[in-house]
């Protein structure tokens, strides 16, 4: 479904991503694991359009996607939630929600993905009036999430869901994460919390100052020396 091939992406002169390659396979959970500051979310801002890519290639169902803008990315199918939420505050939940659908014309749909997303995430519902702003942290991550789905998207990108959220509200957002996998959506998946994403993961990437190190199966990452040290705190 996506397949990156060796990407070097720069903020100014500093290069930031040094010949990245990855695949996402059609209803995989993958997820990106590293240290601060690795590369993990400049690599989620390339594939989304946000930055562009001085080489290599970034494939989506079999075509070029490298350097076009954002908005053509996601009417072709990818969403992203990104790092710290980013709802627009002064707006009510139902609002940022229709938001995520704006490059959608098909007003049904959109009513029906509106009531899947309340079913996914109840609280929405109950807080659909007020502004979003006023939420908690993790009612404002269940609205990024549920705006991105919004777009109705076949791969989902996510950066760090549980960042800053109690541990039970992590459990939570892990499970409505594989929820919306198991109803079609491919997920790209960054997050700190490496044991909480290879538990629901299929394959998985180690990023290093802006290098993939290793990859494998979640399985092969949870037992792997390396990473245990590194990475799930472990002797």
């Amino acid at each position: 479904m996506l397949k990156v091939d060796q990407i070097d992406v720069y903020y100014g002169n500093i290069q930031a991503l040094k010949g990245v390659s990855l695949d996402v396979h059609q209803g995989e959970i993958v997820t990106l694991i590293g240290a601060n500051g690795a590369g993990k979310s400049t690599l989620l801002k390339t594939l989304s359009g946000l930055l562009k890519p001085k080489q290599g290639v970034i494939q989506y169902m079999g075509e070029s996607i490298s350097g076009k803008p954002a908005q053509e990315i996601v009417n072709a199918g990818i969403s992203h939630v990104p790092e710290g939420r980013r709802v627009f505050a002064n707006m009510s939940v139902e609002e940022n929600l229709e938001l995520g659908a704006f490059a959608r014309k098909d007003s049904r749909g959109i009513r029906e993905d509106l009531h899947m997303v309340y079913e996914l995430f109840p609280r929405l519902l109950e807080r659909r009036k007020q502004l979003s702003g006023t939420l908690s942290g993790g009612e404002q991550q269940m609205l990024a999430m549920g705006r991105a789905l919004m777009a109705r998207p076949k791969l989902l990108l996510m950066d760090e869901p549980s960042m800053g959220l109690a541990p039970l509200l992590v459990k939570t957002i892990f499970q409505i994460i594989e929820e919306i996998n198991r109803n079609g959506t491919t997920i790209l998946l960054v997050e700190q919390n490496a044991n909480m994403a290879l538990s629901i993961a299929n394959r998985a990437y180690v990023i290093e100052t802006g290098s993939v190190v290793i990859s494998g199966t979640a399985e092969e990452l949870q037992a792997s020396e390396q990473v245990k040290m590194a990475y799930l705190g472990g002797h």
